[in-house]
């Protein structure tokens, strides 16, 4: 299965984003700081969003607090968002990961990311790696088709917690090459996957493309061996694709952005995402996603943003069923 995001990326028209807000309550916030949770722990995909997001957004909304909560694949930062006043003083950067988390792999979800969370805007989108310990010899898919072949049962991969979209990639990847014995090793978020695979404890991970991971790559402390974009990466046009290795259905993109607890009013969550918006048409704020290895998306408002959130739920549905994963 082709997993693509056109309908997420590309152009779109902004003015339509810049009406005024009315009412007294858009008028006067913010009125105190707000709280963004990233629901990973430091160093991932999420933190290079969320992060140069605060710090730009501040002459527009003021001071922005960033407090990442890891765990369950995204679904402990996320619960505590849904449980907190819906005054706009709390915010999400959320995305694909907390929507497929909740819709398709709990029997017993901690929420309806439908129901229980509000869409403000799109921010960025971003792809996976595949990489391994630089001494595993092993630079391309096929290779690594081979070596599990040849040594099974002694292959594993790490990523960033049961039910993420790491996790969800490395369980496609298996079911495309017929590395069936490779086990999943879960950790609490992107970080400690790159710590473990430079240092050698697990031979493969599944991470989300960062310029930090692409640093890690040229330096040759980790090794890229396949990206799940549908063409080679500008940042990293070394590296080839998981399509070019055979593997068509491994085109896989991770959307991330702003969501709001439900019941957020309507001014307050219209405010946030044309300041976003402005942010996005700042080249110096798209060269900073950029560098980051992140893809900028044209801005657009919470309707849209809506839409997108439930086509990755549709897209992620027949691979949740077909692998059968359940996480609880």
């Amino acid at each position: 299965m082709k997993l693509t995001r056109r309908h997420f990326l590309g152009a779109g028209a902004a003015a339509s984003l810049f009406g005024g807000c009315s009412g007294a309550m858009a008028q006067a916030y913010p009125a105190r700081s707000i709280r963004l949770v990233v629901p990973f722990p430091p160093g991932g995909a999420f933190d290079f969003v969320g992060r140069p997001w605060a710090e730009k957004i501040k002459a527009s909304l003021g001071t922005i607090v960033v407090e990442n909560i890891g765990g369950g694949g995204s679904s402990l930062g996320a619960s505590a968002v849904v449980r907190a006043p819906a005054d706009g003083y709390t915010l999400l950067l959320g995305g694909t990961q907390t929507h497929v988390n909740e819709a398709l792999l709990k029997a017993k979800p901690l929420y309806d990311p439908a129901k229980d969370l509000d869409a403000v805007t799109g921010v960025a989108a971003y792809f996976l790696a595949i990489v391994v310990h630089p001494a595993l010899t092993v630079r391309t898919l096929q290779e690594l088709r081979e070596h599990a072949k040849a040594h099974p049962g002694t292959v594993s991969y790490g990523h960033a917690g049961v039910g993420s979209i790491q996790h969800l990639t490395g369980e496609l990847l298996k079911s495309q090459t017929g590395m069936d014995d490779m086990v999943q090793v879960p950790y609490r978020g992107t970080g400690p996957v790159i710590t473990d695979v430079m240092s050698g404890q697990i031979p493969v991970g599944i991470l989300g493309i960062t310029g930090q991971v692409l640093e890690l790559h040229r330096a040759g402390k980790l090794r890229i061996i396949a990206v799940t974009s549908a063409k080679r990466l500008a940042s990293a046009p070394d590296v080839p694709t998981a399509v070019e290795a055979g593997l068509p259905g491994m085109i896989v993109t991770g959307s991330i952005g702003l969501l709001a607890p439900a019941g957020t009013p309507r001014p307050v969550v219209d405010q946030i995402s044309q300041a976003t918006a402005v942010a996005l048409a700042d080249p110096a704020f798209q060269n900073i996603l950029k560098e980051a290895a992140m893809e900028p998306v044209a801005p657009a408002g919470p309707d849209h943003w809506k839409r997108v959130l439930a086509d990755d739920i549709s897209l992620w549905e027949p691979v949740v069923k077909k692998i059968g994963l359940k996480i609880d």
